[in-house]
């Protein structure tokens, strides 16, 4: 919302500079993007009059140039073609920077003639296109006075960013009485002064039953007799300091009014209507016309103001060419109508019109404006282009928005935590409009027509608070004895550890999107239709993704494009199975690509592979309680990891975590350069660890020796290391501290469709030392478990 500092002072008695205002506006809570001072460029050039012009001795086209500045006459070449003697020009002094010609100016010899200032033409002060001469002004024009101020350029356009529940803020009325109640001035609001008709409106009205919430009223009037032409030079320049052309007398004052009033009009050359006005809704196959020279297709959704003939105009957002004014108008109707906020919004966002009308009917236009606004109209249009104004025509009724809202004033303190007496709350709610009857605790307070955001009591003290300047709430420490205790469930107390376990392991956190594309989603399963978005941000998020590792593998694409190569990704979150509430599964995932290790000359680098993602997970499981001594391994991946480069394990028959290489077709079709190895946990699988007191409890370390002892197993390929050890482990969980896998040999010495599998064990007793009896013991029944359970046979 633009409006200039002199419009302001039509609705508001202050002496407020610019500056005063702004910080004013922004006070009460209308944030001031922008203050536009066309002064301030202009603000060097001066009025100068030209006392006398010669030939220069050196150039055919150049005049020297005796100019007076009020303060001094100087000596100026120039090369206009109207530089003359007996003419009062615009003057820029030395030093002065000329916008037009991205220079500043200094004394200069041209052609041998010192030249001192210049004379400006309207391009080289950005005020037009034209450089045919340099301006001429008025012989009556104050010499050395400040052309900026002469011409009108001294009146600041402030922008101000209104949000969407302040309708009323959209005119200039609206701003007044807020900075008027803040105490920046008086509110200047004359009543508007009914203009009597002289005849019955010889166009009638209709509004049709279905359009009725479309357009719950319509008022118009005839005015026969008018002179459209080029509105005045005050009307032209207010519209123009806002950024609007002004286009004829007609349609400068309904985009006046519409600024001035937040009250949208619209004018009909009623010569061009065949029979009356419709309101109702738009039919199947209609098109409009309109004034920004395009054409529409209706619907039914739209609300339309039409004659016999067909559509006129989409009631709140467009006009229509048929029945546009034009300088050859005659006899006009002008019409001001309430249109429905939502209608209004739909049939803009169909249609792709944001017209000023659109703007506020879609925020809400005030009830009780319709009438006035329709009079203010009549009055200017009569002023301006004459003519005589039937008797209004009035369709519909004005909609009862009455509303009474109880306010108790000692609520400003205790909600609001500013003390403030009931009599100054009033008197705010008064200057703002509202109406306030009763006494004592609690009041009666009438909620102004124009004021559609007002529902309840807090609304009252928010407007208290912000007149009265937010500045002035105390700050108050809170009455808190003892600070609160943070109160974590396991699931996220579990859920902050995975994380931290995760970035200490060297992975970066990401925050990605919840869904991605129909596409993207089918290749890890997902795409279904009760997945799909019905109103997506972008047609290439328009699924909820299935997993979260498509937009972490796009993301560690991204990077390595921007030569981030070795790097690794995780994110925590929900992926979806489908839409109900069992389908979101909370998931910690992540992703590696390029290659592990530093680079550094005693480092051995590698490629990231399966097992890589495998230690990710362990870590994960380990940190989260997880029994990672009980959990099977299987090949039952998705088809986006690699087959034979990918696992799940499992707790029983439930599904922990899968993790592997990614499907280099998969890879492909993301476009993203491969090896990419990935994981993922489902946290909510975990089973929940036991609840321990504060007490780590003692340490337990034996004193007594261990002993190491090596076993190679052949077994079939199909057999895993897994299995292995699991057998050996069982064999005696009180002596075997620990059983890891050393060494798997497939080749020369082993028969084909077999494997060696190495694998040591760690003994160790909590009360002994352990004798050979013991040791050979347990190294016999290890041997007969492992056979017992995979066929294996000791290696010679």
């Amino acid at each position: 919302m633009k409006l200039t500092l002199n419009w302001l002072k039509d609705h508001l008695d202050t002496t407020a500079t610019v500056t005063e205002v702004a910080e004013k506006l922004t006070a009460v809570g209308l944030e001031v993007e922008e203050i536009i001072d066309p002064a301030a460029k202009l603000a060097p050039f001066i009025i100068a009059e030209v006392k006398a012009t010669e030939q220069h001795p050196n150039a055919e086209r150049l005049r020297l140039c005796t100019v007076d500045t009020g303060t001094e006459t100087l000596q100026v070449v120039c090369g206009a073609s109207n530089a003359r003697a007996g003419i009062k020009v615009v003057f820029a002094p030395s030093g002065s920077y000329i916008p037009g010609s991205k220079m500043t100016l200094k004394p200069t010899e041209i052609r041998g003639v010192l030249s001192t200032g210049m004379m400006c033409s309207e391009r080289e002060l950005e005020l037009s296109e034209e450089h045919e001469g340099i301006i001429e002004l008025p012989m009556d024009a104050p010499l050395g006075g400040s052309f900026a101020q002469y011409a009108g350029f001294d009146d600041p356009v402030i922008d101000i960013a209104i949000t969407p529940n302040r309708p009323d803020c959209l005119g200039i009325t609206g701003i007044a009485r807020d900075l008027a109640a803040a105490g920046l001035g008086a509110f200047k609001s004359p009543a508007v002064e009914p203009v009597k008709g002289s005849f019955p409106c010889p166009v009638p009205v209709r509004i049709e039953s279905d359009a009725a919430s479309a357009c719950p009223l319509f008022v118009g009037r005839l005015i026969r007799g008018v002179k459209n032409g080029p509105s005045p030079k005050w009307l032209q320049d207010r519209l123009k300091a806002l950024g609007l052309r002004p286009i004829s007398a007609l349609v400068d004052i309904t985009n006046y009014l519409c600024y001035d009033r937040a009250r949208p009009l619209h004018v009909y050359d009623a010569d061009k209507l065949s029979g009356g006005i419709i309101v109702r809704l738009g039919r199947e196959g209609e098109t409009l016309d309109a004034l920004d020279n395009k054409t529409y297709e209706l619907t039914d959704r739209m609300c339309v103001i039409a004659d016999e003939a067909g559509p006129l105009g989409l009631a709140g957002v467009i006009g229509g060419t048929p029945s546009g004014s034009t300088e050859g108008t005659l006899n006009v109707f002008v019409e001001a109508a309430l249109f429905d906020p939502i209608r209004t919004a739909e049939t803009g966002r169909a249609t792709g019109v944001l017209s000023d009308a659109r703007f506020r009917f879609e925020r809400g236009v005030d009830p009780d404006g319709t009438i006035p606004g329709l009079e203010l109209a009549t009055r200017l249009i009569l002023d301006l282009c004459g003519g005589e104004p039937s008797e209004l025509v009035i369709a519909g009724e004005i909609p009862n928005a009455t509303k009474i809202v109880t306010f108790r004033p000692d609520r400003v303190r205790t909600l609001g935590g500013l003390d403030l007496p009931a009599e100054s709350s009033i008197a705010i709610l008064t200057s703002l409009g509202f109406t306030v009857e009763g006494s004592g605790a609690s009041l009666s307070v009438r909620v102004p027509s124009w004021r559609p955001d007002v529902d309840g009591e807090a609304d009252l003290v928010e407007e208290v608070l912000r007149i009265h300047g937010y500045d002035a709430i105390p700050s108050v420490p809170l009455d808190r004895p003892m600070p609160p205790k943070g109160v974590l469930t396991s699931r996220q107390k579990r859920t902050r550890l995975v994380r931290r376990t995760l970035a200490t392991r060297g992975l970066r956190e990401a925050v990605t999107w919840s869904f991605l594309s129909a596409k993207d989603a089918q290749l890890f399963g997902g795409g279904q239709d009760c997945l799909m978005l019905a109103n997506p941000i972008s047609s290439e998020l328009d699924c909820m993704r299935p997993s979260l590792l498509p937009n972490l593998i796009a993301a560690l694409g991204r990077n390595a494009d921007r030569g981030f190569h070795d790097l690794g990704l995780f994110e925590i979150g929900s992926h979806f199975e489908n839409d109900t509430a069992e389908g979101q599964i909370l998931v910690a995932a992540g992703v590696r690509g390029g290659m592990t290790g530093d680079r550094h000359w005693t480092a051995k680098p590698q490629a990231v592979d399966a097992y890589v993602a495998k230690a990710d997970v362990m870590g994960i499981l380990t940190a989260a309680g997880a029994p990672v001594d009980n959990l099977v391994t299987s090949t039952d991946s998705p088809s986006f990891y690699h087959p034979g480069r990918s696992g799940v394990l499992k707790l029983g028959p439930k599904m922990l975590a899968r993790f592997g290489e990614i499907h280099p077709g998969v890879l492909k079709a993301l476009d993203v350069d491969g090896p990419v190895v990935a994981f993922e946990v489902f946290l909510d699988a975990l089973p929940l660890p036991k609840a321990k007191s504060r007490s780590r409890g003692p340490l337990k370390v034996s004193d007594f020796q261990a002993v190491e002892r090596d076993f190679a197993f052949v077994v079939n390929r199909d057999v895993t290391a897994e299995d292995i050890l699991r057998a050996a482990r069982g064999v005696d969980k009180t002596l075997i501290t620990a059983a890891s896998v050393f060494d798997v040999y497939q080749g020369k010495g082993v028969e084909d469709g077999q494997k060696s599998v190495a694998i040591s064990l760690t003994l160790q007793a909590q009360d002994r030392t352990l004798t050979d009896q013991d040791i050979d013991g347990v190294a016999n029944k290890v041997i007969e478990a492992v056979a017992k359970k995979t066929n294996a046979t000791l290696r010679g």
